[in-house]
């Protein structure tokens, strides 16, 4: 088997290329036939071990129709497929679909999340979702709904049996987002998640005071043949973190999170109480 890209961009070219491929409604085979390559050519750009120009690249992608701006996409990501570390700027405010982080969401073995305000985009409910997206300063009132359908359907990965070690600061669960019907529905479906066996919720007290969160939220992602990365997210920029001495830096935040949160059983017993 051909070596996959081991870097966030590497892999979301890939990625687009297959579905560039796979639009033509043909297979590998009979597009390298129409541009004039081997299928195994083919098969090594795809799978990163690269082989072609930048030229035989856009020439590829004419071949299969690509819209232009995912053309462009593609063309941007292919000369630092292989470059650790990437800093998208994403304009007025993140994307209606996150592609890279739902990308990588869909293929990782385990998520470990900390999280200071909110509760975890894949563990909120429609009517939460639509009260914290509302509130963002810079997502226009059209794109409301679409969001909050987009973040739903992020959620099917948990069907799938994607490990999720959920670290929540007590802070995410006082604030009454959506109102007190709302957030009242919230925690009692965050008890619902923490019954299956592959999500765990702990939760940092307000008792803890100082703690080694503080720096701020962020997503680990771990996989089973790639290296772990790192999304830290602001308002119209994210970060993903791959050089592994960085990702060793996140890994001591998550021991110290451990030590300093409740158990399992006592971070659903806190949640229970505040149903009370």
């Amino acid at each position: 088997m051909p070596k996959r890209f081991s870097t966030a961009r590497g892999r979301e070219f890939g990625d687009g290329l297959r579905a560039a491929i796979a639009n033509t409604g043909m297979t590998a085979r009979a597009v390298a036939e129409l541009v004039g390559w081997q299928e195994a050519k083919l098969s090594d750009l795809v799978n990163g071990k690269g082989g072609a120009t930048e030229l035989e690249l856009a020439m590829l992608l004419g071949v299969c129709r690509t819209p232009p701006q995912e053309r462009d996409h593609l063309m941007a990501l292919f000369n630092e497929a292989n470059l650790k570390g990437w800093w998208q700027d994403h304009g007025a405010c993140t994307p209606i679909r996150p592609r890279t982080l739902i990308e990588h969401e869909r293929v990782a073995k385990k998520l470990i999340s900390w999280q200071i305000s909110l509760v975890h985009a894949l563990v909120q409910l429609p009517e939460y979702a639509r009260a914290v997206i509302a509130s963002c300063a810079n997502v226009p009132d059209d794109e409301v709904e679409e969001r909050v359908e987009v973040r739903t359907e992020r959620q099917t990965i948990l069907r799938k049996g994607l490990k999720c070690h959920f670290y929540l600061h007590e802070s995410a669960l006082l604030a009454p987002i959506g109102g007190h019907e709302v957030m009242r529905a919230q925690l009692e479906h965050l008890l619902r998640m923490a019954a299956r066996p592959y999500i765990e919720i702990r939760i940092v007290p307000l008792s803890v005071g100082a703690h080694a969160g503080l720096s701020g939220a962020f997503d680990m992602l771990t996989f089973d043949k790639y290296e772990p990365v790192v999304f830290l997210d602001s308002e119209n920029s994210s970060l993903i973190i791959e050089a592994p001495y960085a990702v060793k830096s996140y890994e001591r935040v998550v021991e110290a999170l451990d030590e300093a949160a409740l158990d399992a059983e006592q971070s659903k017993e806190l949640i229970k109480r505040l149903l009370t």
